[in-house]
């Protein structure tokens, strides 16, 4: 269990002794002498000791009580009479027990306001992945988690979406650092092109840095950047803000929430979190202190929405276990192949032992899956027995009852190696009815039918298919209903922004909140780019600033837009149609063409009378231009792309894109 009274060794790191922010090229140079992948020489204050005293600290430097006048005595000018004190004054005397000396307003005078705190989201909201919410106080902004997501069905060639980084990149001097909360893609996918225009400090946990080096490596950025591990109880100063992390259970090792301490209240943001009292690594999340900072006080709480909707508790991962040894005796002298998310090391670690006490060798497919497994080996996260891995070019020296293969593609994911097997298009593994086959995740919403899709051609190979709604192959990594109602009531915030989640994931959340109390008008549902002000008393959106997706196509990044999506929208739907003719430039005269080629309209060798026919209309067409003088390009582009169209759509019904090209000699 984790030890709750971590923050007794609190380890604190200023942003400040870093590298400054800095745009891509252009980074200044490190004070520290830390390595360049990971500042380990970021020292830790050793005053104060706790994170309460050094926010205190911090955070009423500009309060402190003026000096007393000589004496000590309160001076009343010569002329005024000491008037004596009425029932209402000794009322307004009377100090608050939880009021904190030099915090009271002055009788004669009004104090000048705080700014606001700014939490901006530029991701995660009304989505399931790209996470990303930048924290804003004076010149001093940070941000928590940078995130991608997959694309949707309608994002045609579009590999991944990153967050909009245009706010940022125009408040560069003011960036303090990243803080990272755990190591799945859909909060730290984004970073290297993050990193490729601002150069910050990266904080997180060792196995989420081990992964992120892998994406920097590459993309040729792992010199340049600067990972600093965090555990839990550390705390990062990022300018006047200070950022506590905090242990939770999740479907990865080394999750956690952030606490973080501003001028005007502690934000608490939980990131990914389940409660889970038998987990698999690393303790039971740190109720204690989250319980510790509801007893102080929280202004405001970021909570995961994901499983909003499901009631009770989530599962805990080890019920996942016992089913595997069920499972495996069940697959008797069959091959065991299981497809599981890449990233969930705590499903690989169950995985192991189980074949370790069957007698079997673990292989494992997929790109993702060999640099997940293998960076978690050398960190220390996976623990596995000697010579029980073994590399997949090998499998064929072992009998098939001696084998688990471990694969990516639980998703159905078309390119993966679950999928690939089904197709039989997989150059190392054939799969046939001596297969048993365990799919241990659930569809995420959208991928129902890949999913579907791959089971029914694994079944049809003569395999035998374990999945979700047969056995508990999976449990979920995000809290349910009851967990989120236990981590409202235990931070007991003034505020609360349902985040990580689609809009009827975010609404729910906010009902669960209201049935405990909490004010629909301290509630809100935000959208990406605007910008929530907290001044301690009251919550608000004022204004928004550039946020939305980026797409990343190949090397392209952003250069594919709605104008381009809608293109290829076009030409998936109905087709293309080029039209090429030479005319002469003085005469206009046509001397070659009209050629007209089809791609995904027609066949065009049972359409030959159609073509045919076009053919005489983009002629007759370009003849009435010569007729009535018309030379320009862009006229003569105009009107053959108008007639033809016309006359497809009256033929077909259809709409393909028409690319008229014209050549003068």
């Amino acid at each position: 269990m984790t030890n709750n009274n971590q923050n007794n060794d609190t380890k604190i790191i200023d942003a400040t002794l870093s590298t400054g922010a800095a745009p891509a090229g252009g980074a200044k140079k490190s004070r520290s002498s830390g390595s360049r992948r990971y500042n380990k020489g970021a020292k830790a204050s050793s005053k104060p000791k706790t994170a309460e005293e050094a926010a205190k600290k911090e955070l009423t430097a500009d309060n402190k009580p003026k000096a007393p006048n000589k004496g000590g005595k309160k001076q009343t000018p010569k002329n005024e009479k000491k008037q004596p004190a009425t029932k209402a004054d000794n009322k307004e005397n009377k100090r608050n027990p939880n009021e904190k000396s030099g915090s009271r307003r002055p009788r004669g005078g009004s104090k000048s306001k705080k700014p606001a705190l700014k939490i901006i989201p530029l991701g995660g909201l009304h989505e399931i992945g790209k996470n990303m919410t930048a924290y804003e106080y004076g010149d001093d902004i940070f941000i928590v988690d940078c995130g991608m997501a997959f694309p949707d069905a309608d994002m045609l060639g579009v590999d991944i979406v990153i967050p909009d980084f245009t706010y940022l990149e125009k408040n560069v001097e003011k960036i303090r650092g990243v803080v990272i909360t755990h190591g799945h893609e859909d909060h730290i996918g984004s970073i290297p092109y993050f990193l490729k225009k601002i150069n910050v400090p990266i904080y997180g946990g060792r196995l989420a840095l081990g992964l992120i080096e892998g994406k920097l490596k590459e993309h040729g950025l792992l010199g340049k950047a600067k990972l600093n591990p965090v555990t839990p109880g550390s705390i990062v100063k990022m300018g006047c803000m200070s950022v506590e992390f905090i242990h939770v259970n999740h479907s990865i090792p080394d999750a956690m929430a952030v606490a973080i301490t501003t001028p005007v209240g502690v934000v608490v943001q939980t990131g990914d979190f389940k409660i889970d009292y038998t987990p698999i690594e690393g303790g039971m999340i740190d109720i204690a202190r989250f319980a510790e900072l509801g007893k102080k006080g929280v202004l405001c709480l970021l909570s995961d929405s994901t499983n909003a909707e499901r009631p009770g508790f989530a599962e805990s991962e080890r019920n996942v276990g016992y089913a595997f040894e069920n499972l495996f005796h069940q697959a008797g002298n069959k091959r065991i192949i299981i497809a599981s998310f890449a990233s969930n090391i705590h499903r690989i670690q169950q995985i192991i032992d189980n074949a370790a006490r069957s007698g079997r060798k673990v292989a494992v497919s997929g790109r993702s899956m060999v640099n997940v497994v293998a960076k978690a080996i050398e960190l220390g996260y996976l623990n596995v027995p000697k010579d029980i891995m073994i590399d997949i070019d090998n499998i064929g020296r072992y009998p098939k009852n001696k084998l688990v293969l471990v694969t990516t593609g639980s998703q159905g994911e078309p390119m993966s190696a679950l999928s690939r097997m089904a197709a039989g298009d997989h150059r190392k593994v054939s799969v046939t009815s001596e297969d048993f086959i365990i799919i241990s995740a659930h569809p995420i919403p959208g991928n129902e039918k890949h999913v579907t899709r791959v089971i029914n051609d694994l079944m049809r190979l003569g395999a035998e298919v374990i999945y979700k709604s047969m056995y508990d192959v999976h449990v979920s990594g995000h809290a349910c209903q009851a967990e989120l109602k236990m981590m409202l009531s235990i931070v007991k915030p003034k505020f609360f922004i349902p985040v990580h989640g689609e809009y009827k994931h975010l609404k729910q959340h906010m009902s669960l909140a209201q049935e405990l109390g909490i004010a629909p008008d301290h509630m809100l549902i935000s959208d990406l780019g605007q910008v929530i002000e907290l001044d301690g008393e009251n919550m608000k959106v004022n204004g928004s600033v550039e946020a939305g997706h980026v797409f990343v196509d190949g090397y392209g990044v952003g250069d594919v837009g709605s104008i381009v999506l809608r293109d290829r929208k076009h030409l998936a739907q109905d087709g293309l149609i080029i039209v090429v003719v030479t005319i002469e430039s003085e005469s206009g005269t046509v001397v070659a063409g009209p050629d007209i080629v089809s791609r995904g309209f027609v066949y065009v060798r049972e359409s030959e009378q159609l073509m045919e026919d076009a053919r005489h209309l983009v002629r007759k067409a370009l003849d009435d231009c010569q007729e009535r003088n018309v030379r320009e390009w862009s006229a003569l582009k105009v009107v053959v792309k108008d007639q033809l169209s016309s006359f497809i759509y009256k033929k077909t019904k259809r709409d393909p894109m028409i690319l008229p090209i014209i050549m003068e000699i």
